[in-house]
């Protein structure tokens, strides 16, 4: 079954009703230059009223220190931190009391085999922006994440909208979705109905992979 995580999330409507739809996962984004920043000052009490079998995640882009991370985790409840950037194998290795999903933005030179240098607990494959970290709702070549896959669990990410999470389920087979731009009205505001098709699309791929695997 592939795990949801749903990213960007500012505010506690969105975040329950993300979960009752069907949510594994809730990302809050504390780099401070994207559109979806939050101060985890501001976070800690959504986080406080999530159930507790969601995962929650706190993505961060180049922190200079890991401790301050860590800080932060401890504070507000995080227990997986994303790292978006451009963090070394030693600086994961520096946040190993916790889960790490360790982010790569992915263009056409993309090299999959420089995952295997990273100690992480899932690899997250974005879209090359060179203006965003994240959140660009657009997608890269899917064989590339499929050839990433025996590295370890993978994200897959990118531009996955209800239009084509039916087609990157069954094609990819990935761990796990994050999805943010394409479920919002706006950055940082998710709409419900976008959530809701998304979901009835990530069930329909679900029932089809079960069938083939039976066949």
């Amino acid at each position: 079954m592939v795990k949801v995580k749903i990213c960007g999330i500012t505010n506690l409507g969105d975040a329950q009703a993300a979960v009752d739809l069907g949510a594994d996962a809730l990302g809050f984004n504390f780099y401070k230059k994207s559109p979806r920043y939050i101060e985890p000052s501001q976070a800690k009490p959504i986080i406080e009223r999530i159930a507790p079998l969601i995962s929650i995640v706190g993505i961060f882009v180049d922190e200079f220190s890991p401790d301050r991370i860590l800080s932060i985790a401890r504070g507000i409840g995080i227990d997986s931190v994303q790292l978006h950037g451009s963090e070394s194998p030693e600086y994961v290795r520096k946040l190993s009391d916790l889960r790490v999903i360790k982010a790569f933005r992915v263009d056409t030179k993309f090299d999959v085999r420089q995952l295997e240098m990273y100690t992480a607990g899932a690899y997250l494959l974005d879209t090359y922006d060179s203006h965003q970290a994240g959140g660009t709702g657009r997608t890269f070549h899917w064989d590339i994440a499929v050839a990433a896959k025996p590295y370890g669990r993978l994200i897959l990410a990118g531009g996955i909208s209800s239009e084509n999470v039916y087609e990157s389920v069954c094609q990819v087979r990935p761990y796990a979705i994050d999805v943010c731009s394409s479920v919002e009205s706006e950055p940082g505001r998710k709409d419900v109905k976008k959530m809701s098709k998304l979901f009835r699309e990530i069930w329909r791929a679900q029932i089809e992979l079960a069938r083939t695997a039976t066949e």
